[in-house]
């Protein structure tokens, strides 16, 4: 059943393919973020020495995005809807506990429980990097917690000493809102409706970053979708032309944050200038051309029915690859 009217079917498969067949459907997402997210390891922001530009040589320090934090919250809103519509039980799939291995997210994203089987994940995202520099894109903040009076005083709890001022004072570097983290997430041999969960995930997803904070707000922007018959370019190398083309425009202006308008409008001819130099067959819809697309899609994702449609055809597509490919080594399994 076509979903879509304004993409040719030809850039689909009508099921989910066993090998790869050399489809890849490109997302070109920017990520803002709007409040005050962490993306760190071992209690630091994760930041990388890289060259400001393609054309600019100056080294600089970007805040770094890894790949999992940006997969694994955008797969587990797809999860959250399978289960809100009914098309997955609670108890029959628990992410990183025990895999159904037959429903969308499974299929799509990936699994590996062992022995018991594995697959290999659809959907590709590499680290994304800040436009800006680390040191206009993060600040420190000093954390407390208070007793719950609302001061740091004690008032005899738990054996404390009355109005003895407590030590639970920390410090954190923090991402501060509105910086730009330009991603490119890939889907490989996409069918219709995989293209539409993935591309709904992404743009549902709102919460990046450590789990523990009540912040991580992030807002994803998609500006296009390239259809190619390969891998395209890398975020870092997207990022430094960005970087490039805003440099010449007169946009970067720190330390005042970078205008969202700027940056797609960056955005967009950098990726476009970069796809000119690219080896292999591609589709393009950015800009004016991505707009008939973006609107189907949001008309699609913003309905029960629409919703419905998506979630049910992806949702038969895993079923049936599952019983074809790996419904052995499940039966093997429950039969364990």
């Amino acid at each position: 059943m076509a979903l879509l009217k304004s993409v040719d079917s030809k850039f689909f498969h009508s099921q989910i393919p066993y090998k790869p067949m050399g489809k890849y459907a490109h997302f070109l997402t920017v990520r803002v973020t709007e409040s005050y997210p962490l993306f760190q390891t071992d209690g630091e922001l994760n930041k990388a020495r890289v060259r400001a530009g393609v054309e600019d040589k100056n080294t600089i320090s970007r805040l770094s995005m890894f790949k999992r934090k940006q997969s694994t919250p955008e797969r587990l809103v797809g999860r959250e809807l399978l289960r809100t519509y009914g098309f997955v039980k609670p108890e029959e799939c628990e992410y990183n506990v025990e895999f159904g291995m037959d429903n969308p997210d499974c299929i799509i994203y990936g699994f590996a429980i062992g022995d018991s089987g594995s697959e290999k994940s659809k959907v590709v995202v590499d680290t994304a990097f800040s436009i800006t520099a680390f040191d206009e894109s993060h600040e420190t903040f000093t954390l407390n917690a208070p007793f719950e009076n609302g001061t740091m005083a004690s008032k005899g709890e738990k054996g404390g000493k009355p109005g003895e001022v407590t030590s639970r004072i920390n410090q954190q570097d923090h991402i501060r809102p509105q910086v730009f983290f330009p991603s490119i997430v890939t889907l490989k041999d996409p069918t219709e409706a995989s293209f539409l969960y993935v591309c709904n995930n992404i743009l549902r997803t709102r919460h990046y970053g450590a789990q523990t904070t009540r912040t991580g707000r992030v807002r994803n922007e998609l500006i296009g979708v390239v259809f190619a018959d390969g891998e395209i370019v890398s975020n870092l190398r997207w990022t430094q032309a960005i970087y490039d083309q805003m440099k010449a425009n007169g946009t970067l202006k720190a330390p005042d944050p970078l205008d969202e308008d700027d940056v797609t409008t960056a955005a967009k001819t950098a990726i476009q200038s970069l796809m000119d130099e690219e080896f292999i067959v591609h589709t393009d819809f950015i800009g004016d051309n991505f707009q008939s697309l973006l609107a189907e899609v949001k008309t699609l994702t913003a309905s029960e029915t629409g919703i419905r449609s998506i979630l049910d055809q992806a949702n038969q597509e895993a079923k049936a690859y599952a019983e074809k490919h790996i419904g052995k080594k499940k039966a093997a399994k429950a039969g364990a």
